[in-house]
């Protein structure tokens, strides 16, 4: 299972995940919809308590993934497929163009 925490203007807006079967979650955080119930990531996933998931990963998400030669610099430097896109979403996109940016969770041990 792979996860990022997301961030809106450095605020935590919330967790996406992968999980082993594919799937993928994005979840507010709890402080975030309870202080900034109208500060949604992108218009297409309004702040809400409930998980938005889907078999592939948000388009959102999809579009902060760099596209072209920076893509090709960013898969052969870190060794990430181009088809692999949360792989390149937790790699890429920490510091994006942007109020939002996603940084790794690191796996623990028996995840």
């Amino acid at each position: 299972m792979r996860k990022g925490k997301v961030y809106y203007k450095d605020h935590l807006a919330g967790i996406i995940t992968e999980s082993d079967e594919g799937e993928f979650v994005f979840q507010y955080d709890y402080q975030y919809v309870k202080e900034r119930p109208s500060e949604f990531i992108t218009f297409t996933m309004p702040v809400t308590d409930k998980p938005y998931s889907d078999k592939r990963l948000f388009p959102f998400f999809e579009g902060l993934i760099p596209e072209g030669w920076l893509l090709d610099i960013a898969s052969k430097n870190w060794k990430i497929n181009r088809n692999d896109s949360m792989g390149l979403l937790l790699a890429c996109c920490q510091n994006c163009i942007g109020a939002v940016s996603v940084v790794p969770i690191p796996e623990e041990n028996g995840e």
